[in-house]
């Protein structure tokens, strides 16, 4: 019997299930977060870059046993399933859609805090229900931007995601694909351009995505022309070194 409260579910996001031999050991040369960390109390925001350091997914991870659940956008998820079979070799290891659905509330007591920033509110997996209605809406109101629509594919290095400020990136863990140039940018502070998110106006060559429903839109630029940006204040912090009202 599903007991989760109505308006939960993230229609959204779909979930992989990684299984078989050392699937943290796997994962662990491929995705940027430390999967030696995973506990089920404790998931992790990550992403698989390309060479240069650039996001071509992003996701969450959760410790399932030995397996490893990834909490995924939909609509990439069996581009992704395809682009970390490549990886397995002769792995005994299989990538597989799972019945569990994503769910958050923006508050209460189930499941866990988004690892990203926990003013996003609870999240779990379970069994599907209603969809969440205003996830969308709460999260870009924070500063906090995902998926493909909003990151790119292979278009914006990793850090200027905004990974480093919202946990999606360990370096002390050692080697994964986009490492180099990832910490390169980290231990240089080269980090020139951020991805924000804006009143809605007219789109310009920065805009990736809009959402006039919103009134918001979610840009790619310079640090010195944030202009009307949302600088919440994580983002201040990472910015200034001080936090704003």
């Amino acid at each position: 019997m599903n007991t989760d409260p109505p308006g939960t579910m993230l229609a959204d996001r779909s979930v992989i299930r990684v299984a078989g031999e050392d699937v943290r050991g796997f994962l662990q040369g491929l995705v940027t977060a430390d999967t030696a960390l995973l506990t089920p109390g404790a998931p992790a925001w990550a992403a698989l870059l390309s060479p240069q350091g650039k996001v071509l997914f992003d996701f969450i991870l959760w410790a399932d046993g030995t397996d490893v659940l990834i909490d995924v956008e939909a609509a990439q998820a069996e581009a992704l399933t395809k682009r970390l079979s490549l990886y397995r070799l002769r792995r005994a290891i299989t990538l597989v859609p799972d019945d569990l659905a994503v769910h958050w509330a923006p508050k209460g007591d189930r499941g866990v805090p988004d690892p990203r920033l926990a003013d996003l509110g609870r999240r779990w997996l379970g069994p599907p229900a209603e969809p969440a209605t205003d996830w969308h809406a709460h999260r870009l109101s924070l500063g906090v931007t995902e998926g493909v629509g909003e990151l790119g594919a292979g278009e914006t290095l990793w850090l200027e995601c905004n990974a480093r400020e919202l946990n999606g990136v360990s370096f002390t863990k050692g080697c994964y694909v986009g490492q180099e140039n990832t910490a390169r940018m980290h231990h240089r502070s080269k980090v020139n351009r951020r991805l924000i998110v804006a009143p809605f106006t007219e789109p310009s060559g920065r805009t990736r995505v809009t959402y006039p429903e919103l009134g918001l839109m979610v840009e790619h630029r310079r640090i010195e022309s944030l202009g009307d940006a949302i600088v919440p204040p994580w983002l201040a912090t990472a910015l200034t070194g001080t936090p704003t009202d």
